[in-house]
């Protein structure tokens, strides 16, 4: 039976909407006594329900890059961190392993990941995550790292640009947009930004898809390295979780699925491709068994009560002991 938990509400009264709650409960078994790592707790939603679930006397650690999303949980959950079931830190996931072991925190019965940008983030304009409101163009989570989306768009090469539009945003009409951007440069804000992607490929010309949606995926991406540290977070919380502990991984484009779904693969087999030989691989003892050999995808009637939850897509696997 799915379960019914309630929205999260942000303190300043915003809604989050965690997307596929009771899949992400289910997948990763949660049951009382749990210890739980939420690497991306943004605005909360399914922090509180680990915490929920997990009760009386589970614990959670939630980590998260932006110090918003921190703050913002420290008020909701007051009461969880008072009773110490919850811990909040600010910092990336790339760094698992080290802040787990900072708060003594391991090994664990579940780890999840909710990736790409959390609902307060493309409601907020002065973050310049989204161009649908005028905002700075910045796009950190992180607004203490240097590198902002600004600094890309006015300072890098024409052919730089276009790269990492073609590679991160699988933009078609990358060169074009990558030219028309360093002619037209500096840009400032968010609104300014798309219009420029607009014109550039000369309008939406009935496509539902806004002309610089692409474009502001694969910045957003560059800016926060964030297919990089997926990489290097995956091996971090399979060494954190217990024999029969469970990983979920909730993505938001094909990027991001890709390595996901790649990795959890290679994991599972018994048989791995060596490509320092010239005729094979070696047999190996797998680490995961995958629980979900298609993604889990959310119903028409999640899709309607949050449109963002549209392109999720989650993947669960479960560590195995060893032999």
């Amino acid at each position: 039976m799915e379960d019914r938990l309630p929205i999260a509400a942000d303190p300043a009264g915003a809604h989050h909407m965690p997307v596929l709650l009771s899949q992400v409960l289910n997948g990763l078994a949660v049951r009382p006594s749990a210890w739980m790592i939420d690497c991306t707790t943004g605005g909360g939603g399914h922090t509180e329900a680990l915490l929920t679930r997990s009760a009386p006397d589970g614990r959670v650690l939630g980590i998260d890059a932006d110090p918003a999303a921190i703050r913002r949980v420290s008020v909701r959950l007051a009461d969880s961190i008072a009773s110490q079931r919850l811990v909040l830190h600010h910092g990336d996931f790339a760094r698992l392993e080290e802040t787990a072991s900072a708060y003594a925190f391991a090994p664990v019965d579940g780890v999840l990941l909710d990736l790409g940008v959390s609902s307060f983030q493309l409601q907020t304009s002065e973050r310049g995550f989204s161009f649908s409101q005028p905002g700075p163009l910045d796009m950190r989570f992180d607004p203490a790292q240097p590198l902002s989306a600004a600094d890309i768009v006015n300072d890098w090469e024409e052919r730089d640009l276009a790269d990492i539009i073609f590679r991160y945003g699988e933009e078609p009409q990358s060169r074009r947009i990558a030219r028309y951007l360093v002619k037209h440069r500096p840009f400032a804000t968010t609104a300014q930004l798309a219009e420029a992607i607009e014109q550039a490929v000369g309008g939406r010309r009935g496509s539902r898809l806004h002309p610089a949606t692409r474009t502001f995926q694969a910045l957003r991406i560059v800016v926060n390295q964030e297919l990089a540290q997926i990489e290097g977070v995956l091996p971090q919380a399979l060494n954190l979780l217990k024999p029969g502990g469970r990983l979920a991984v909730i993505s938001f484009h094909s990027l991001e699925d890709r390595i996901v779904k790649h990795w959890m693969q290679n994991e599972a087999r018994t048989y791995v491709p060596d490509p320092a030989r010239l005729h094979g691989g070696y047999n190996r003892q797998p680490t995961l068994r995958i629980l979900t050999k298609k993604p889990v995808v959310p119903d028409e009637g999640e899709v309607s009560r949050n449109p963002r939850s549209r392109s999720a897509k989650l993947r669960v696997a479960e560590k195995l002991p060893p032999i």
